[in-house]
């Protein structure tokens, strides 16, 4: 096949069925480096498109070569509001998310302090526990929408627990996620700048609480920090609460949904989870559900990359969701398979700077929702579409209608 007139990979009406994966092919086949056009103002940016990257060669070189492609020039996200002013952008350089080195390296060594392995699997037993308890209530229900009543609520008690939220808070980080990642489908009179003020308002209010009353969080080890050596600022502090609010809870959560549809669309892997439960499964269904489908970086210099010229100041779109299933790497990569190995899937960010600091949590608590659901919910199925987000950025799902198998349902 041959691309379409005027396809743009930033525009959410490419992913309306999902992750379009004859037209990464394409790409991947005949232009791996590809210009996207774009008109000026377009998705926020000056310019007239970008580089769209979409092997896992490319995409892999790309995050390794931080001193080259920068995070802060035009941050992560590929896209904003049309014709958003440059303010709109710049603010979200406080986001560690957006910063390059120096920066980059001093904030992520102050904030790994609540993510190192012994932090990490402190929290096994704990949310093995919450895993359980969610299944079991989910089964008492009998029906509903698998993505509220069950795949959301291990990110999120998670991260509560984490931040030191109470666990009735744990809805408003729902909210403003939903609300700062739905872009796409906000209504008129609704702004995701609205949300982000009213989080940043809570992460400002949790700081002070604890200094005053240090607790067992990763909120009073950065405050902590902040006192001892200056080094996080409140803003960058507030912005690091968002970023572990949708990082930690979206991508998770949408991963525990796709990770469910594969098992329903090929149930000889759900029969050899419930029977084995390899390890290897985990990053097969990271690897398909690739819940962040792309980043950006902005090129620093000119330079060369796969043969084609990149001059100072041209963007390039990583296509996460394309490397993921690059032939080139994964045998047979539209097979689901739960005991690929290797699995050498991008879709924590490469093996970069930026690599994802909460890959090890993520993987733990895909781990232990489907353990709970193999125990407490084996004969769970789905009983309907799944219902997308309009997302060129978040591999998103709202609702998946399912049987939890433990009662009759009216059809």
């Amino acid at each position: 096949m041959e691309l379409p007139e005027g396809i743009d990979f930033t525009d959410a009406s490419t992913f309306e069925s999902g992750i379009p994966h004859d037209l990464f092919a394409e790409l991947r086949r005949s232009a791996p480096i590809w210009w996207n056009p774009q008109r000026r103002g377009a998705a926020g940016y000056d310019d007239d498109g970008f580089w769209v990257f979409s092997t896992h060669e490319l995409v892999q070189e790309v995050s390794r070569r931080n001193d080259v492609f920068s995070s802060w020039q035009n941050t992560a996200m590929v896209r904003h509001a049309d014709d958003a002013p440059r303010e709109q952008i710049e603010v979200q350089r406080a986001i560690m998310l957006n910063k390059d080195e120096p920066e980059h390296t001093v904030l992520r060594r102050i904030v790994t302090r609540g993510f190192t392995p012994r932090a990490i699997g402190g929290l096994r037993s704990a949310l093995a526990a919450r895993a359980r308890e969610i299944a079991q209530t989910a089964a008492s229900l009998g029906h509903g929408n698998f993505v509220e009543q069950a795949a959301c609520e291990l990110p999120l008690q998670a991260i509560a627990d984490l931040l030191g939220v109470p666990q009735e808070d744990r809805l408003k980080l729902f909210d403003w996620s939903n609300r700062m990642t739905s872009g796409d489908e906000l209504d008129a009179g609704d702004d995701p700048l609205v949300a982000i003020g009213e989080i940043m308002a809570y992460a400002y209010a949790m700081a002070t609480e604890r200094r005053a009353r240090p607790a067992d969080d990763i909120v009073t080890k950065l405050v902590q920090a902040q006192m001892e050596d200056g080094a996080l600022t409140p803003e960058e502090f507030a912005y690091f609460v968002i970023l572990l609010v949708v990082a930690g809870s979206e991508t998770t959560r949408n991963s525990i949904t796709h990770g469910l549809i594969a098992f329903h669309d090929n149930p000889d892997q759900w029969t050899l989870y419930k029977r084995e439960r390899p390890t290897t499964a985990v990053d097969e269904i990271i690897r398909w559900a690739s819940p962040v489908m792309s980043f950006q970086r902005t090129a620093l210099c000119d330079t060369e990359l796969g043969g084609q010229a990149i001059r100072t100041g041209d963007r390039v779109v990583m296509l996460y969701a394309s490397a993921n299933y690059d032939e080139n790497v994964f045998t047979d990569p539209h097979r689901f398979d739960i005991t690929r190995s290797p699995n050498p899937h991008l879709a924590f960010g490469g093996t970069g700077v930026h690599y994802c600091l909460g890959a090890n949590l993520a993987r733990l608590q895909i781990e232990l929702m489907f353990d709970a659901i193999a125990d407490h919910l084996p004969d769970i199925t789905i009983l309907g579409p799944p219902v997308r987000m309009r997302s060129a950025w978040l591999n998103s799902i709202k609702a998946l209608p399912v049987d939890y198998g433990t009662c009759p349902v009216a059809h």
